[in-house]
């Protein structure tokens, strides 16, 4: 006999829903993106290669697939959806849009669909607190933070470390315009009411020397800090933008990532080392061997974490905004999304 499943559903989930369902759950948030990098170095997922959709006719854009399938206690499997065109800032709207598809572990079909530049930078700055976290827990924690890039993930990094009692006594802001920079500078002064100081820096050389703990969040597609010394008092970077830092830096420093195979690939920094010296060893390990104690980095070099940026995390987290909509309510089902549901018609 055969089984009756039920009647699938569809939703779309809008960026007002997901603002909402995350806001203020920053602890929470960065639970999840601990259980999902757990469960990914369980081999409890599915995360093949992203692919990148470039063109001829716009070389600086790009939009980019993450398919990708999370067990544990998501089961869920889906793709993110993700432009990157950074003409768009000169036009006054932010550089990168998404979507999220979400597929039911069970049937396949796809249950939602969400706005999910939000999910984007949330699962990024979650990713980044906690590996702030556990990347100092043997180190003195930073009480100086220095921001080289100052759009929407940088700003997202700072909620997420503020949300997680992260503060510092300094912090500092580097750009390549001074109007971005300034205005970052007031969102930080704005934030923090005043708990800090805070200080636009006029050089890269000034932000990395005076930072014990760095945020690289920029749009840039080759390498622009090449200088070892300028990391002399050994900082932790978080090397969210993954191709700022230069291979001789790379080369100088313990490397942790969150997926080998991911982050040496497609020119990232750490793929340009690669390419140097002809093999990985310089990659120390990665966050989930941070986390469950297979790694401790040393105090005495520079420690950068490069994340790529796995699809299972944005199924996590868009999976938890999906159940939080459900269990409201709230859910905006498409009628008859589906409309061919028996097999002979």
């Amino acid at each position: 006999m055969s089984r009756s499943a039920p009647a699938p559903s569809f939703a779309v989930i809008s960026g007002g829903q997901v603002h909402r369902a995350l806001e203020g759950r920053h602890r929470e948030v960065v639970d999840l993106i601990e259980a999902a990098y757990r469960t990914h170095g369980a081999g409890d997922t599915v995360n093949p290669p992203s692919y990148f959709l470039r063109f001829p006719d716009r070389p600086t854009s790009r939009i980019i697939a993450l398919p990708a399938s999370i067990g544990g206690e998501v089961r869920v499997d889906g793709m993110k959806w993700i432009s990157s065109f950074p003409e768009n800032v000169a036009a006054g709207i932010p550089r990168a849009s998404a979507v999220l598809i979400l597929n039911d572990h069970d049937t396949g079909y796809p249950l939602a669909c969400l706005e999910s530049s939000i999910i984007s930078a949330t699962r990024t700055a979650a990713s980044a607190a906690l590996a702030a976290d556990r990347l100092t827990a043997q180190r003195e924690r930073p009480r100086r933070i220095g921001f080289f890039g100052v759009g929407l993930i940088a700003r997202y990094v700072h909620q997420y470390l503020a949300g997680t009692d992260w503060s510092f006594d300094e912090l500092g802001v580097f750009d390549l315009s001074a109007e971005y920079a300034g205005g970052f500078a007031t969102y930080l002064k704005e934030a923090t009411d005043g708990a800090g100081r805070v200080t636009v820096h006029e050089s890269a050389e000034d932000l990395v020397r005076n930072s014990d703990l760095l945020v690289f969040a920029t749009t840039a597609g080759t390498p622009h800090v090449t200088d070892p010394d300028w990391f002399s008092h050994n900082p932790l970077v978080l090397h969210v933008s993954l191709r700022d830092v230069s291979a001789d830096v790379v080369l100088s420093a313990t490397n942790v990532v969150d997926d080998v195979e991911h982050c040496l690939k497609a020119d990232t920094s750490l793929h340009l080392a690669e390419q140097r010296v002809g093999h990985r060893d310089f990659v120390d390990g990665t966050l989930d061997d941070v986390l469950t104690g297979r790694l401790t980095p040393a105090a005495d070099r520079p420690v950068i974490f490069s994340p790529f940026g796995l699809g299972v995390l944005d199924l996590a987290v868009g999976k938890h905004v999906y159940d939080t909509v459900n269990a409201a309510g709230e859910l905006p089902v498409v009628e008859d999304f589906f409309h061919e549901m028996r097999r002979y018609g």
